[in-house]
């Protein structure tokens, strides 16, 4: 495993321990908890902007074909 070095106020780093401690856990595994969570929170919402930017996309065609199939339903049959 990796170490990083971070600089944190020290209100963070106290507030970090005292949580941590109230959960039974090292301030260290609060701090990797706390990463990947936001970690796993980003990826979400990227994926989420992703898909709507996807989604827009797709939208022009989508009402083409809605158009062209709504043309063929209002023919009369022949």
């Amino acid at each position: 495993m990796r170490s990083v070095a971070l600089k944190l106020p020290e209100e963070l780093i106290e507030e970090s321990g005292r949580l941590a401690s109230t959960l039974r856990l090292s301030r260290a595994e609060y701090i990797r908890v706390a990463i990947q969570r936001m970690n796993r929170k980003t990826i979400a919402r990227l994926r989420a902007e992703r898909l709507a930017e996807v989604s827009k996309r797709v939208r022009g065609e989508s009402m083409r074909v809605n158009a062209e199939f709504s043309a063929i339903e209002r023919e009369p049959n022949a």
